[in-house]
């Protein structure tokens, strides 16, 4: 077997089952570990996955601040955006999520309707300043800065008092073993708890986004309502999440 084949065979692996153990890739493909722990060293250096003991996990993507984020698969988010705003209907309940991809959702929010809008992003509330039939209700916290989002347990007890009807959650990462997950624990935490006090939540995903894992685990996939992607991402990517969610959304 060639070192590109075993290479790509490892890689399918990886995105099926989340994780490669060296001892069993060896054993499948008939070579010694150390071919495999190889392999797994170049493909961690070209950025390919993350070495751990014993084989390999998803690599983490990196988590570039909420300033340069704005600049990142910008015409794709806008598609996303149109997409997650044609959801909202009349009189509802929105929750929106901190995060770039979900402020193209509020530029893209209807204007021939009322409805309302709760977030704990302060940047996502000055996109609605003048949106002309929003009703905003912004919830208060520590900031966490990375992602102008208020975390803690002020946003916690306030939340709580909300029941939206749809929650846009933003992730860094998804992974159809590993779920949707994020860069920061109290971030986390406070994603988890909004999805819980939600009716539905829905995840709008830009394509570098997917078969990566974060450090902070939010949900496993099946726990939302369903995804939002961009229609040019490839059929074979996303079979694994259709097997596992509700509901698939091109955008």
């Amino acid at each position: 077997m060639l070192t590109s084949q075993r290479k790509s065979l490892i890689l399918d692996i990886l995105r099926r089952d989340g994780q490669v153990v060296a001892k069993r890739v060896a054993e499948d493909f008939s070579l010694s570990e150390d071919t495999i722990r190889r392999d797994l060293r170049e493909m961690a250096a070209g950025g390919l996955l993350k070495r751990v003991h014993g084989g390999a996990m998803p690599v983490a993507p990196e988590l570039p601040d909420f300033s340069t984020r704005k600049s990142v698969s910008s015409e794709a988010k806008a598609r996303l955006g149109r997409k997650a705003a044609s959801l909202v209907q009349p009189g509802q309940l929105i929750f929106l999520d901190g995060g770039t991809t979900t402020a193209e959702i509020a530029r893209q929010l209807p204007r021939d309707f009322a409805f309302s809008v709760a977030t704990h992003s302060p940047t996502i509330a000055a996109e609605l300043e003048h949106h002309p039939t929003a009703s905003v209700i912004l919830i208060g916290g520590k900031l966490y800065k990375h992602s102008m989002v208020s975390v803690g347990s002020v946003a916690m007890a306030a939340i709580s008092q909300l029941r939206p009807d749809i929650f846009f959650l933003g992730v860094t990462a998804a992974h159809p073993v590993h779920g949707l997950s994020t860069g920061d624990f109290e971030e986390a935490a406070i994603k988890r708890h909004i999805a819980s006090c939600a009716a539905e939540t829905y995840v709008p995903l830009t394509q570098e986004k997917f078969d990566h894992v974060s450090p902070c685990h939010i949900l496993p996939v099946s726990g939302v309502s369903g995804l939002i992607v961009t229609a040019d991402i490839a059929a074979a990517a996303i079979e694994p999440y259709r097997k596992i969610t509700a509901e698939i959304l091109e955008a």
